[in-house]
């Protein structure tokens, strides 16, 4: 089953950013990278059709992937530590004793074989 994602349910997501990205300010030494990440992150959940560096930077308003690449790949902040405030996140907002989720990368349309 394909889930369309349209511009109201990616309103809806950016305003429960809000509450996220306050929780992992503190992971973040400097606020370029907090706002960089804020933006991937909304650029992940945005309805274009890839989600490369050029098309991320895009929904972002960047001029190209630079940011994007800099963030990934030279950025300081606590990886770890996001991970651990998103997980308590997850669990607060979504948790329930007899949950269980499953990430499956298999629904993506791949090319070729």
């Amino acid at each position: 089953m394909w889930v369309v994602v349209t511009a109201d349910d990616l309103q809806v997501w950016v305003s429960g950013l809000d509450a996220l990205f306050a929780r992992v300010a503190g992971r973040f030494g400097r606020v370029e990278p907090r706002r960089q990440a804020r933006a991937y992150v909304t650029g992940l959940l945005a309805p274009v059709e890839r989600k490369n560096g050029w098309q991320l930077a895009e929904a972002a308003g960047d001029d190209g992937p630079a940011r994007m690449q800099r963030l990934l790949n030279q950025a300081r902040w606590d990886a770890r530590g996001v991970r651990e405030d998103l997980r308590a996140y997850v669990v607060e907002n979504l948790g329930h004793r007899d949950a269980v989720l499953i990430v499956d990368e298999t629904g993506f349309l791949k090319k070729g074989t």
